[in-house]
């Protein structure tokens, strides 16, 4: 089994920043793209960024500049940089990982639990 445990989530006020992380843990011979994704109340859940294996990187329009996505391989950890942040982020912030246990298996999705994210005005 694999867990994505995210932290790093809270209350800030516009125009601040915050810095969420994600660690995969568990049995894991190689995790492809991992990615955060985002859910507003009364919205669906959306695409922030996602980040590859090699480190390439897409992101929503509405964070480019904002935003930034980066990995760290060897703890198997995806960090989100977010600065200039208001109060249209304000949303749970959910890890995406894609991830096989051994060569020859499948890769599988996983999600973390969700860190809260509030942008007070």
């Amino acid at each position: 089994q694999v867990q994505l445990v995210e932290s790093g989530g809270g209350l800030v006020q516009a125009g601040g920043s915050l810095r969420l992380s994600c660690a995969a843990s568990g049995t894991i011979f190689s995790i492809s793209t991992m990615a955060w994704y985002r859910q507003a109340p009364g919205k669906e859940r959306e695409l922030v960024a996602t980040i590859s294996s090699s480190s390439n990187i897409n992101s929503v329009d509405s964070v480019k500049g904002r935003f930034t996505i980066s990995r760290d391989n060897a703890k198997n950890t995806v960090f989100l940089q977010m600065n200039s942040l208001n109060s249209e982020d304000t949303a749970v912030y959910y890890c995406y990982a894609r991830v096989r246990f051994g060569n020859s298996d499948p890769y599988r999705s996983y999600w973390g639990q969700g860190t809260q994210v509030t942008v007070s005005s």
